[in-house]
């Protein structure tokens, strides 16, 4: 039976992805001149505000079929790990304007509020209700793959993020017809900046963590060290590194001690190790050097200024 090589189904999912973003790239853009043309007509900063974070969608959607596309491109001499941490860039750049959009919400919001303006609520409504329907197909269209790339979850975020907020607006559409009270509106406003300020704060933290090289978060380093002593031939670890390129590829270097052995068996060691950390850590890449007792190994966590 032929065996399809893992490296083609990849391509074909990063594919399938570009396409997709592509498509709702081209929906969301188009809805933006909807919600501005209909949000100046019945003076609804919600709907506005709205239509602001739709345009930051376009440009976080543009941003990430651009990252992927560059994720696609072989590895070289000069970018031996290839572009996969060009996504990460975009999730920190998108995710940094989520925050700058909800800064410029709260203060509309505020002044909106000292003076409240007449809203047309049945156009909001309608205009909102329209919103729901756009943002909840273009993001269902981008989740796909969004659990395992984070350029793809700051996408999907910022769409998700539409879809609660616009439903905030249609609530707030339906309470102003019925009472006339207009600053429910801004304070719609508000509820939907701080559901931005919460969507960028999880994306901006994992992209710093990523660039910062940090140990991924759900890592135990004790347990891991215990499960690398357990393999046979093992009898200690020393300069131990774990960092990720992206959200879903890791990758793992240490010292690791063994007796005074022969290349063979140290090879087998190599492919225990890595077998158990692929399997169970999701380690895709790990460099180990093998070195035999009494080469008074240093602390586990070396300093590299040294």
């Amino acid at each position: 039976m032929e065996e399809t090589h893992p490296h083609l189904h990849i391509k074909d999912l990063t594919k399938s992805a570009i396409q997709r973003l592509a498509i709702s790239l081209g929906i969301t853009l188009a809805f933006v001149f909807v919600e501005v043309f209909f949000g100046i007509l019945s003076n609804s900063l919600a709907i506005l505000t709205d239509a602001a974070h739709n345009f930051t969608d376009v440009l976080a959607l543009a941003l990430s079929w651009w990252a992927l596309r560059l994720a696609t491109q072989p590895s070289h001499a000069r970018r031996t790990f290839g572009y996969h941490r060009a996504g990460i860039l975009v999730a920190l750049v998108n995710s940094t304007s989520l925050v700058l959009i909800a800064l410029g919400i709260f203060y509309e919001a505020y002044k909106r509020f000292l003076s409240p303006p007449d809203v047309q609520a049945g156009l909001m409504i309608t205009v909102a209700v329209l919103a729901v329907i756009v943002n909840l197909v273009t993001a269902l269209l981008v989740r796909r793959g969004s659990q395992h790339d984070l350029n793809m979850r700051s996408a999907f975020l910022h769409l998700l993020g539409d879809v609660l907020s616009t439903i905030g607006a249609v609530i707030a559409g339906v309470i102003i017809y019925f009472t006339g009270l207009n600053w429910i509106d801004p304070l719609v406003s508000v509820f939907i900046g701080f559901l931005i300020l919460w969507n960028a704060w999880g994306i901006v933290r994992e992209s710093i963590d990523i660039l910062m090289e940090a140990t991924p978060a759900d890592i135990d380093v004790d347990a891991m060290l215990v499960d690398m002593q357990s393999v046979d031939g093992v009898c200690g670890v020393h300069d131990l590194h774990i960092w990720s390129i992206n959200h879903s590829m890791r990758t793992l270097s240490a010292h690791i001690l063994t007796e005074d052995i022969a290349i063979s068996q140290g090879t087998r060691i190599q492919a225990d190790l890595a077998d158990l950390l692929s399997r169970k850590y999701r380690v895709a890449h790990a460099t180990l050097q093998l070195e035999c007792e009494g080469c008074n190994p240093p602390e586990l966590y070396c300093e590299l200024a040294r």
